[in-house]
């Protein structure tokens, strides 16, 4: 299954950068991501078939309510999830980012499991080490920071006992 995998990332990553899937990506991958999710209880996300993926259960940052994200992470070898907020190399942050921001606590679902995290910015010195891990999961993922003329807010989730 990983060789398969490999095969279907080595032909699909090129695509992921290229300007014509930055244009209808954030309008046709959410939608499908919510539905798959909806349908599975959280189990099978079209983004899982290439990349660890996760669905992020934050606060909004203004309305106070509740919002989900689905999202490519990596693992960071310590049982933490690093996220980065490229947003298909748009100009402007996602709105997850200001969520964490606002509130570090929320909350994961990884192939239908529930974990409590605490969110942190990953410091400027560490940047560079996580960029590092994230591009041996995903050749080329910082050119979406290159490309979107923003630094992209990269977090490190860390999962939390609940009480």
């Amino acid at each position: 299954m990983t060789a398969v995998v490999d095969v279907v990332r080595a032909a699909i990553a090129p695509l992921t950068r290229t300007r014509a899937f930055r244009r209808w990506a954030p309008q046709a991958l959410p939608p499908v991501e919510r539905a798959l999710t909806a349908l599975t209880g959280g189990r099978v996300q079209l983004s899982a078939l290439l990349v660890p993926s996760l669905v992020l259960h934050t606060t909004g940052a203004k309305s106070g309510e509740p919002r989900d994200a689905p999202l490519m992470y990596t693992p960071d070898g310590r049982g933490r999830a690093i996220v980065a907020g490229t947003s298909f190399a748009q100009e402007r942050h996602p709105a997850w980012t200001a969520n964490l921001l606002a509130h570090p606590d929320a909350a994961i679902t990884v192939r239908g499991r529930r974990l409590a995290v605490r969110a942190s910015l990953i410091p400027d010195d560490e940047r560079d080490a996580a960029w590092e891990r994230i591009e041996r999961q995903w050749p080329g993922y910082r050119g979406y920071e290159r490309d979107s003329g923003r630094t992209v807010r990269l977090f490190l989730l860390q999962p939390v006992r609940e009480d």
